[in-house]
């Protein structure tokens, strides 16, 4: 059970924004929150786009027009949950079989009219095989889901 356990990650967090709002700045504005030294593109980031539906992907486009497709949208249900693949395998390359990819399952619950709870987990990491490990320590480690969530709350202080 404990290896079981070792392949989840959970964060969360509490933003000052009604629920719609919350959500809507996760998936509008994902790539306004994600480092853009997160890329496995040869060129910089000039965008991170989150397709906003079943199907959809989240991408980043480079400023020299190349792609990378590294998660796949599994379940939207504004303004409540979001669930996607992370297709980012323990060598920091992109994972071609769904079958080796782990899933981001994100919840948001209104705790006030103006607060949201959003609830944050990564599961299902031991399926990149081995070296999975690393995986988990790079989204659960500071650089990772908690830098992600603290810039995302950020988001709603006055000004941005």
């Amino acid at each position: 059970m404990a290896e079981q356990e070792s392949s989840v990650v959970r964060r969360e967090i509490v933003v000052e924004a009604p629920l719609e709002r919350a959500f809507a700045v996760f998936t509008g504005r994902f790539g306004d929150f994600k480092p853009a030294e997160h890329n496995l593109l040869q060129a910089p980031i000039a965008e991170t786009v989150f397709e906003p539906k079943v199907g959809g992907h989240i991408f980043d486009r480079a400023v020299d027009g190349s792609e990378c497709r590294w998660a796949r949208v599994l379940a939207y249900e504004p303004p409540g949950l979001v669930v996607f693949s992370w297709d980012i395998g323990p060598q920091w390359e992109i994972e071609g079989n769904p079958d080796n990819t782990s899933e981001v399952e994100v919840r948001f619950t209104a705790v006030t009219a103006q607060q949201t709870r959003v609830e944050l987990e990564h599961r299902h990491i031991d399926r990149h095989g081995p070296g999975w490990q690393a995986v988990g320590e790079g989204v659960g480690g500071d650089a990772g889901w908690p830098l992600y969530l603290a810039r995302y709350a950020a988001l709603f202080v006055e000004g941005n």
